[in-house]
């Protein structure tokens, strides 16, 4: 089973409308890696702070383990029949060789953490497939969405229509240099929850990276320390673990989001509602 990653354009929706392919593709987290910490100069050490960046807390400091790497493998195997080329198992096995070849961490070990709180793999159904998410110590390490065989096929799908992702991307591309608000993070929460038909923030997804934006940005002394629009919707379509066409229904929810945590109640000229609103009008 091979994980296909998507290019994704910038979409300009208020002047024309672009021709989009529609995706149902497999996806792990894209982000880049951190920068090597002190304690990896010290010791060269590979972390999980180092190949996942969304993990957090005393396990982002501690080595990729063998037993860990070991593990992963086994619940890949369980949930795919095999495991996932440049998957977490594949990127803790090379992290984990390396640390064994160091001297930093022995053939039988395992992280502690790991041990106690166990690594997993979950799946939720979703519109044509299911999302599968991979876990150590309770920390989403991977994340996928599987497509039904009739989806994977591409049956009935109108590529010319735009999608939530490609309508997200807009905006940020629209209003990209103004500061994320609350307002912000609860219609791109309501778009996410609309593409997926996942109730909830998912870890480290793009609603999270919103509300997480925009919580920091009410703390800002400076308008130039605030996260942008930009900064959290480049991307969007690559960030969202599934996608769907923008409907009418989406974009009211989108707007019914945003207008309700401003305190003028009107949406954001050229802002995620907006957006959605306008992919939603050429899609039809």
């Amino acid at each position: 089973m091979s994980i296909s990653r998507f290019s994704c354009t910038h979409l300009v929706v208020a002047t024309r409308q672009i021709v989009s392919r529609r995706f149902l593709a497999k996806m792990s987290q894209t982000q880049p890696r951190r920068p090597a910490s002190s304690e990896q100069g010290q010791d060269g050490a590979i972390r999980y702070g180092d190949v996942f960046p969304a993990v957090s807390g005393g396990l982002a400091k501690k080595p990729v383990a063998p037993q860990d790497a070991a593990t992963m493998q086994s619940a890949e195997t369980l949930a795919f029949g095999e495991t996932i080329k440049g998957g977490p198992a594949a990127t803790m096995q090379s992290a984990a060789t390396r640390n064994e070849r160091m001297g930093v961490v022995a053939h039988d070990q395992a992280t502690d953490v790991a041990a106690e709180q166990g690594v997993s793999v979950s799946e939720t159904r979703v519109p044509g497939g299911r999302i599968v998410t991979e876990f150590v110590a309770g920390q989403a390490v991977g994340q996928y969405l599987e497509p039904d065989a009739a989806a994977a096929a591409g049956g009935g799908v109108d590529e010319t229509k735009i999608t939530i992702g490609e309508a997200l991307e807009a905006a940020g591309f629209a209003a990209g240099t103004r500061p994320v608000e609350r307002s912000d993070a609860a219609a791109i929460q309501a778009a996410e929850v609309r593409a997926t038909g996942m109730d909830g923030n998912i870890p480290g997804g793009l609603a999270a990276q919103a509300q997480s934006a925009a919580d920091a940005n009410a703390w800002a002394a400076r308008d130039v320390d605030k996260a942008t629009l930009g900064d959290v919707l480049s991307h969007a379509t690559a960030k969202l673990v599934a996608d769907k066409e923008v409907e009418t229904d989406d974009a009211a929810r989108v707007a019914f989001a945003e207008t309700r945590n401003k305190q003028d109640v009107t949406a954001r000229p050229g802002g995620v509602a907006a957006s959605m609103a306008t992919a939603a009008r050429l899609n039809k």
